[in-house]
């Protein structure tokens, strides 16, 4: 009984110092100081600055293409030109005005025929006095024809100049506002397309002036014409009418 209480006491002794090891606190572990490595944080550093660097390289790309395709655009942009339809209208008028010629019209197709019958030089037949007045006039007539003619042309031109001073104001305006190049191409387009349509009409009317006084010389020489040989039959003692 003596060894069986000895045993006893020896185990629950035991068990008393292993249940108060295992109840003990641990001791708390030693502190640890934090380490700043400069060298990484300086290459961290350096290349953040570099992408930021790489982005501002993109932005400004990116800003310079927007400006150049700012450019083309405005290089591209066209001027309208309702002006035109008024050029075209004032030709047209001129061309009307000069189809409406008597007498010797502006056709080079039956020229000839026209004016042989209006002066056809010295008679190889004598004419009556009658067919001789009808002539005259007919010449007379024609000349006259060609005079109003010629004064409608130049009327018309003087209008013509007129409305042009209006629509040069209006094309030097938009050329010296133009912002592209295909602005200034198209202004000068413009006022290049009033230049040829004043030299248009200044042809027509120079023609005009040009017939009427063709005319005028031809009725005259005609008329000595006709005087001559009104002359030589009556020297020559023909039948008078």
């Amino acid at each position: 009984m003596k060894a069986f209480h000895a045993a006893l006491g020896f185990a629950s002794a035991t068990a008393l110092a292993v249940g108060g090891t295992a109840a003990l606190p641990l001791a708390p572990a030693s502190a640890q100081m934090p380490v700043f490595d400069t060298t990484n944080y300086a290459q961290n550093l350096l290349q953040a600055a570099r992408a930021l660097d790489q982005i501002n390289n993109q932005v400004r790309s990116l800003q310079n293409e927007a400006s150049m395709l700012r450019n083309m655009a405005t290089n591209l942009r066209t001027i309208p030109f309702p002006q035109l339809q008024r050029l075209t209208s004032a030709m047209q008028q001129i061309d009307r005005l000069m189809g409406q010629a008597q007498g010797i019209q502006f056709k080079v197709e039956g020229l000839d025929r026209q004016v042989g019958s209006l002066f056809p030089g010295a008679l190889g037949q004598a004419l009556s006095g009658d067919q001789r007045v009808s002539q005259a006039r007919a010449r007379l007539d024609a000349a006259t024809a060609a005079y109003r003619q010629a004064m409608a042309v130049q009327a018309q031109v003087a209008e013509n100049v007129k409305a042009d001073a209006g629509t040069l104001g209006e094309l030097a305006s938009a050329s010296q506002g133009a912002a592209g190049a295909l602005q200034v191409s198209q202004a000068a387009n413009q006022l290049l397309a009033l230049s040829v349509k004043q030299q248009l009409q200044l042809q027509n009317l120079m023609a005009s002036e040009f017939r009427e006084a063709a005319l005028e010389r031809a009725r005259r020489v005609q008329s000595e014409e006709d005087g001559r040989a009104a002359t030589r039959r009556f020297l020559g003692g023909p039948a008078r009418n």
